[in-house]
């Protein structure tokens, strides 16, 4: 199954049927001195405003936008890509704050609102935070910081099941006692244990993942680094382009303390190990008494 700021360009979702806080493929059905009016089903046409319209746009072309609501609460599109979508989960930067509640820099011009009911304590400008958007009772778009309402412990198997090995893209959400906890899909929570942790990360950051396992109780466990063989052909992999980068040879071996394998590649020296036995196996290198060596 499927930087901490980054837009969510990668993985843009669109919907057949416009919807708020979603992005769409609509058609321009006129062009006007004010922008393009986009046909949106039974939203009516939703103004795309001028400076947003692709140049060289014609009536008839197709577009991919982004649906929210400006600043006057009017259905609007933009061709800019918001930091997240509704249904999804981000690390916002606090751009304002009122007697309201927090606004958030989520890359459009009109700021997302973070009410002060939505906030397990108090922000204050430039401070960043996790949060989850969803639509509010009034179909408005807003954050929260209660993440709990959304992401769940256990993964609901009815509709998805993960196993060991699958890719996920993960948010990492919190630090506690046992190790990082981050939210996985957008839906449910997981943890990477402090041991599993070979490599720089931070609250906040987004970054592909591994699942570990998913555990009798539901929950997931995860991993930075691929599981199993997958792991072993990556790694062989950066051993390789060390090696190119070294004219051939690379001064780590089967030998070397595990402390250095792990500086240089983030893995254990079990793993690195499995991966130059595979070279090996493979005829690309051979093991020396200080390194390896291209063949």
């Amino acid at each position: 199954m499927t930087d901490s700021n980054s837009p969510a360009t990668s993985r843009l979702q669109t919907t057949d049927t416009p919807l708020v806080g979603k992005y769409a493929n609509l058609e321009i059905g006129e062009l006007l001195p004010m922008g393009a009016l986009l046909i949106a089903g039974e939203m009516g046409n939703i103004l795309l405003p001028n400076k947003q319209v692709p140049d060289k746009s014609q009536v008839g072309d197709v577009v991919k936008v982004f649906i929210y609501l400006d600043s006057e609460d009017r259905v609007i599109a933009t061709c800019q890509r918001p930091r997240a979508t509704v249904g999804q989960a981000a690390n916002l930067r606090v751009a304002d704050v009122n007697e309201m509640g927090a606004f958030l820099d989520w890359g459009l011009v009109k700021d997302l609102f973070l009410p002060f009911a939505e906030q397990k304590k108090r922000l204050e400008v430039d401070q960043e935070c996790i949060v989850y958007l969803y639509m509010d009772n009034t179909d408005r778009i807003i954050a929260t910081t209660r993440l709990n309402r959304f992401i769940k412990d256990e993964v609901a198997v009815i509709y998805d099941n993960y196993n060991p090995g699958d890719k996920v893209r993960i948010l990492i959400a919190a630090t506690t006692e046992l190790g990082y906890k981050a939210i996985v899909d957008n839906k449910y929570w997981g943890l990477i244990h402090h041991s599993d942790v070979r490599q720089a990360i931070r609250v906040g950051q987004k970054v592909d993942a591994y699942v570990r396992k998913q555990r009798d109780d539901k929950r997931l466990d995860l991993s930075l680094q691929p599981i199993g063989y997958q792991k072993v052909g990556g790694l062989s992999e950066q051993i390789m382009q060390k090696v190119e980068e070294g004219n051939g040879f690379l001064a780590l071996s089967d030998k070397s303390p595990a402390e250095l394998i792990e500086m240089h590649f983030g893995v254990s020296k079990r793993a690195f190990k499995m991966a130059i036995g595979k070279l090996y196996k493979d005829r690309k290198i051979v093991i020396e008494s200080k390194g390896i060596r291209a063949i």
